[in-house]
């Protein structure tokens, strides 16, 4: 394995701003989006590639495998410790009808799932826990739960609990963020709205038999656009909605219907597991499973001593020094994620749940956010900061979706030059001469930034991004002077609907789901619409983009790629990095992959000795 450089964190992290700096100087090359071709179909396997750095510093995503060599047999049963990187403690809004962040949805993931999974072109297949068939003009869809899909209690989970979660989800109490993803049922507004006491739409048929009509038939519906997750309602049937998300038997007793049960949870930092001998696809290979949050700057050290079997991701800067640690194997895949830069153009209104934009806000202006995005060099970000596995983003569809992500369109571009024409000729002046500019009255203009916490990397980051909007006469401070915690970030941003009026601009990421459609992300009625944008052709466009028209694929290219550069043209945020994910596995460790529906199920995966294989020094 390379040796560790000796030069301390906080020297590193000043080197690699005093590098970004310079870097700025000089306008990069534009970067052509690494190709995505990392899926495999599911259950087959690629030969695995030797990780070999560039001569340039640089790695490519090309040359890693999503599935893990298998080497050796297996023993009965055994543990596997799962390593949650993180700098932050998970929430612990256990439960797939309410949770918010990544963090929770991982520590769900070993314990519950969906009623459908997905092939590798993210349609959904009938082979999940429920099947389905469709009507002839696509609107109405016949599910049908298997029989030996039981709740972790015993009891069957029953097309009455499907039909509950989306009462909850659409009751006027509900708490959550998911509200948006029901509204396509027929009946859903009457229900929401408190004028019917039932959802038309929904009819359960049989104990295991759901039929739901749609208002529309839509290409989203079999990529993601129904609602896969039931709610036990033999536990939550008589509780206040209000008070679901924060019940113990959310927060401190979860259930679901997955391959493991939680046995103990050590709120935050740790979720222990046990196998769920009943599990409708066969009891998983383990006996128990240990999920703990851990530091990203400990990640190297728990791997080595072989604390962890796996972690959820590998910190990118961290591997060229890493690479060849011995005890692992490194899997990665292009990541559905993108890391962006959010401006703040409105609140979040509670009562109607639609954006309410503020035509005073701070960064209004398009040209002040054009030159924003042009002021800062993502080329250099990425080959510097990570290595080349993380890329300059162009635009709001990744390239996880190879169909609808325009890789020619080149967003918008480092140009420095640019971004101070634009401020010029918007009236941002600096009117006193001390080479930062004033707001178009001639009054002094901060800029207040939220960004968060993480790795040792996260404060350069921030400082790049900084000195790059200053570069261009901006002066940008960071929100009470420094990053804040996950949890808190994203209070702030607003994911519970109360917008912190101090935010300008944030810096964020989303993980993207398998749909392509971005409704979920900037209609002017979902709460995650964090920049509280609204405008009549995004609208438009996203309707028009699970509209029956865009059943015919080509025209759907068409809507998004038209979207793609709509969001580029108006800015209400712009995309700064697509991401590759790495993932060592222990070298004991068999059946194990990353990716969606591409490789194993977690109650396949197994181990070959009692403990994880330690790395060699």
């Amino acid at each position: 394995m390379v040796g560790k450089k000796s030069v301390s964190k906080a020297l590193f992290a000043l080197m690699l701003v005093l590098l970004l700096a310079l870097a700025a100087c000089n306008k990069a090359e534009d970067a052509e989006p690494a190709d995505s071709g990392t899926k495999k179909e599911e259950g087959k396997k690629e030969e695995t590639k030797k990780e070999e750095v560039a001569d340039d510093g640089l790695y490519s995503i090309d040359d890693f495998s999503n599935i893990k060599t298998n080497e050796g047999e297996a023993i009965e049963g055994g543990s596997f410790t799962y390593g949650l990187v993180s700098d932050t403690a998970f929430e612990g809004t256990l439960n797939f009808n309410f949770y918010s962040g990544a963090p929770d949805s991982e520590v769900l993931s070993w314990f519950d799932e969906g009623m459908l999974t997905w092939d590798s072109s993210f349609v959904y297949t009938n082979d999940g826990a429920a099947t389905y068939k469709s009507s002839e003009d696509g609107r109405t869809f016949t599910f049908t739960i298997r029989d030996n899909v039981n709740w972790h209690d015993g009891t069957p989970v029953t097309a009455e609990d499907w039909l509950f979660s989306h009462e909850v989800l659409g009751h006027a109490d509900y708490d959550g963020p998911r509200a948006g993803d029901v509204l396509n049922i027929v009946g859903m507004d009457e229900f929401q709205a408190g004028t019917s006491k039932s959802i038309s739409g929904i009819e359960v048929v049989s104990d295991k038999v759901l039929k739901i009509t749609y208002k529309e038939a839509t290409p989203s519906l079999i990529t993601g656009g129904i609602w896969t997750y039931p709610l036990a309602k033999h536990i939550f049937g008589d509780m206040p909605v209000k008070d679901i998300s924060s019940s113990p038997e959310v927060r401190q007793h979860p259930i679901g219907f997955g391959p493991f049960k939680v046995d103990t949870i050590v709120p935050g930092e740790s979720v222990t597991y046990t196998k769920n001998e009943d599990y409708w696809r066969g009891a998983p290979k383990l006996d128990t499973v240990t999920l703990k949050v851990i530091n990203s700057n400990v990640v190297v050290q728990s791997l080595e001593k072989g604390d962890v079997d796996t972690v959820s991701a590998f910190p990118v800067p961290q591997f060229p020094d890493n690479a060849e640690m011995s005890n692992v194997e490194y899997l990665g895949a292009v990541d559905r994620a993108y890391s962006y830069v959010g401006f703040k153009l409105g609140t979040w209104d509670k009562e109607k749940k639609v954006v309410k934009p503020n035509p005073d806000a701070k960064m209004g202006d398009v040209n002040l956010r054009k030159a924003m995005w042009h002021a800062v060099d993502n080329n250099t970000v990425g080959e510097k900061f990570y290595h080349g596995l993380r890329w300059a983003a162009t635009t709001l569809i990744p390239p996880s979706h190879p169909e609808y992500h325009d890789a020619t369109n080149p967003g918008t571009p480092y140009d420095p030059e640019k971004a101070k024409q634009l401020l010029e000729e918007a009236g941002f002046k600096d009117v006193d001469g001390d080479g930062i500019r004033e707001d178009k009255e001639g009054k002094p203009l901060v800029i207040n930034y939220a960004s968060m916490s993480g790795d040792d990397i996260a404060e350069p980051l921030a400082q790049y991004y900084i000195q790059a909007w200053e570069a261009v006469g901006l002066k940008v401070e960071l929100l009470d002077g420094r990053l804040h915690e996950f949890n808190t970030f994203y209070e702030g941003v607003g994911q519970n609907g109360d917008d912190n009026p101090d935010i300008d601009i944030y810096s964020a990421a989303w993980t993207v789901g398998i749909d392509v459609d971005p409704s979920g992300l900037y209609a002017k009625n979902v709460l995650y619409n964090f920049a509280r944008w609204e405008n009549a052709e995004n609208e438009r466009l996203l309707a028009e983009g699970i509209s029956e028209d865009a059943f015919d694929v080509e025209k759907r290219k068409e809507i998004y790629n038209e979207w793609q550069q709509l969001m580029a043209d108006e800015v209400p945020v712009f995309p700064t990095l697509y991401r590759s994910i790495l993932v060592p596995v222990n070298n004991r460790v068999l059946n194990y992959s990353i990716g969606d529906g591409t490789g194993m199920y977690l109650n396949e995966i197994a181990v070959t000795q009692d403990k994880p294989v330690s790395a060699k020094k």
